[in-house]
């Protein structure tokens, strides 16, 4: 497993009965995990101190309890980068911190390249992968689905200073963008890809990332310069195993481009216990 563990901001106190403990910049939030199926003693007094606490509904979704006065958003630092979070009625803050180990590979790729970097970012929420391979130096295509993502990646990197680098913001359907810069001669060095285990399209087109998934990474190898450096695709569904998405890298992009392929779980560490949390998992294929 691959463990962001340079983080500052973000800790991950505890973890038991499906739910998280967390510090972001010091707030303390307490929030469900399905990963989280032990029923571990609590082991520290911040469950009792924790400023906000998200119930799920049975009826889906679900919504924050406020313990104590928050902020509406906040910020929080990754090494150079910053990140503006704000919890949202669907659990989610804004940010997967597990990523930082993803984007620390990306910046290493970019900044030993020796040449000019092009990088298409899919799926691409609120722009952590975005930000690091700017500011690593290469011109980036940010594209997402919602609107209101891409707005808020967009202060990401106005406060993480990087507003004036080569970024294009797009609030588009990633397949058909790609289909359209396949047909536009417009070629990426590197592609990073964080799809969503299930969807619907805005004409009520269903996406089941088991279903897919292949065809997409198929359609963005056409997309991918003739020197490609890194191909990196993650999963948070539970059904697709790093082994699985190894294999789709290997047949598609290592018999054309060569290079290698890996895949591992990436994770967090815990402070009150001695293993990680697993977050999830990324395929890389890379020269």
């Amino acid at each position: 497993m691959r463990i962001a563990n340079d983080w500052k901001d973000y800790i991950i106190h505890d973890t038991s009965d499906g739910v998280k403990l967390e510090s972001w910049g010091g707030k303390v939030l307490q929030r469900p995990d399905p990963q989280i199926i032990w029923k571990t003693e609590h082991k520290t007094d911040l469950w009792e101190k924790a400023d906000a606490v998200y119930h799920r509904s049975v009826k889906g979704g679900g919504e924050w309890e406020y313990k104590k006065k928050l902020p509406e958003s906040w910020t929080i630092s990754y090494k150079d980068l910053k990140f503006i979070i704000r919890p949202t009625g669907f659990k989610h803050t804004g940010l997967f911190p597990e990523q930082a180990v993803n984007w620390d590979f990306m910046q290493d790729k970019i900044r030993n390249a020796g040449r000019p970097v092009k990088v298409l970012n899919l799926f691409a929420y609120t722009g952590g992968a975005t930000l690091a391979c700017a500011q690593a130096g290469a011109s980036v295509s940010h594209v997402d689905a919602s609107k209101g993502m891409v707005q808020w990646a967009r202060e990401n990197a106005q406060v993480s200073g990087l507003s004036d680098k080569p970024i294009r913001w797009l609030v588009d359907d990633c397949e058909k963008f790609v289909a359209r810069e396949i047909r536009r001669g417009n070629f990426y060095d590197g592609i990073v890809m964080d799809p969503p285990s299930y969807g619907r399209g805005p004409g009520g087109e269903v996406w089941k990332l088991e279903d897919c998934v292949y065809d997409l990474v198929k359609l963005c190898a056409n997309v991918l310069s003739d020197k490609p450096l890194f191909f990196l695709l993650n999963s948070y569904t539970t059904g697709l195993s790093p082994s699985v998405m190894a294999y789709i890298l290997s047949e598609v992009l290592q018999k054309k481009f060569g290079g290698q392929v890996t895949a591992e779980e990436i994770g967090l560490p815990v402070n009150c216990a001695s293993m990680p949390l697993p977050c999830g998992s990324t395929a890389i294929w890379q020269a």
